[in-house]
């Protein structure tokens, strides 16, 4: 018996519980892998399609005319439109807009562009007397069409605003609303100014900045006809909120398309599982082929 007592339990014999852990946990990560465990990543997918707008600006000499106010303080009429179109392309999103003035003749202060920072910063460099004087609607929305006729947007609209009549250019005005329609372009028409009298900085003989009272003639029935044509709209803004309103109006009408599609992308975690338990079935292969084989009886 005493014998019996000394005789110790081989390695084998101590560690054979090894296997039993390793074999479980080998056939419970084969459980979860063949389950194919998946990590979803929902996501959703945005795509917009932009309208094309030139914002086509009256810089002629009686955009002089102080008849909009600003916080109680009378501003000038191209002052006053500075904010208020800023406002109008910070709405935007996906839209390229661009920018020609016009008096005697269009200039094109800012082409289509994404960048609305650069924009922006041409609008404010925009100045009354940057071309010579007169008011060349005609020729103005030739110069929009020009920019507008090529590019392969869904919607491309003109927004003239101007606060006088046709005098200059070589364009007619009737002419150029209806090359617009041949290419799909919705034109809408912005008479800007008071009705009447306006008042009107000068200098008198002494060399003083005074206001004098100045008729300025507004062709309502013209703008009208060329909204008409092109199947927008004309609007008149006699004061600054009436002139904000026509551009929030105008900016409910010709809103981006945008369609949204959601969906859920899995990733596959089953490889986790699958390659621990081969590894732990390729040690307990090792080990009883090793240290923990059987011995013959």
């Amino acid at each position: 018996m005493g014998v019996l007592k000394k005789i110790k339990p081989s390695f084998a014999q101590r560690y054979r519980h090894i296997l039993i852990v390793l074999r479980s946990t080998a056939l419970v990560l084969l459980v979860i892998a063949l389950s194919r465990p998946q990590y979803g990543n929902e996501q959703t997918k945005v795509v917009t399609e932009g309208i094309d707008i030139v914002l086509t600006v009256d810089v002629s000499g009686s955009m002089l005319a102080e008849d909009f106010e600003i916080g109680g303080q009378r501003y000038n009429r191209l002052h006053v439109i500075k904010p208020v179109v800023k406002d109008f392309i910070q709405k935007r999103t996906n839209d390229r807009i661009g920018l020609v003035v016009f008096a005697g003749r269009p200039y094109t202060q800012c082409p289509l562009t994404l960048d609305y920072g650069m924009l922006l910063q041409l609008l404010e460099k925009a100045q009354i007397g940057m071309v010579e004087d007169g008011t060349a609607i005609g020729s103005a929305l030739g110069s929009s069409i020009e920019r507008l006729k090529d590019t392969r947007a869904k919607s491309k609209v003109i927004i003239l605003l101007t606060d006088g009549r046709n005098n200059a250019g070589e364009i007619d005005p009737f002419t150029a609303a209806e090359i617009a329609r041949t290419f799909g372009i919705k034109i809408y028409t912005i008479g800007a100014g008071t009705k009447g009298l306006a008042p009107f900085p000068a200098v008198d003989i002494f060399g003083n900045r005074v206001m004098k009272q100045v008729k300025i003639d507004i062709d309502d029935d013209a703008l009208k006809e060329i909204a008409k044509i092109t199947g927008g709209n004309y609007y008149r803004a006699t004061d600054t909120e009436s002139l904000r309103e026509i551009y929030h109006q105008i900016d409910k009408l010709e809103k981006t398309e945008s369609e949204v599609t959601q969906y859920t992308e899995y990733n596959e975690l089953f490889h986790y599982f699958l390659l621990p338990a081969f590894g732990l079935l390729l040690v307990e292969l090792g080990l009883t082929k090793t240290k923990l084989r059987k011995l013959p009886s």
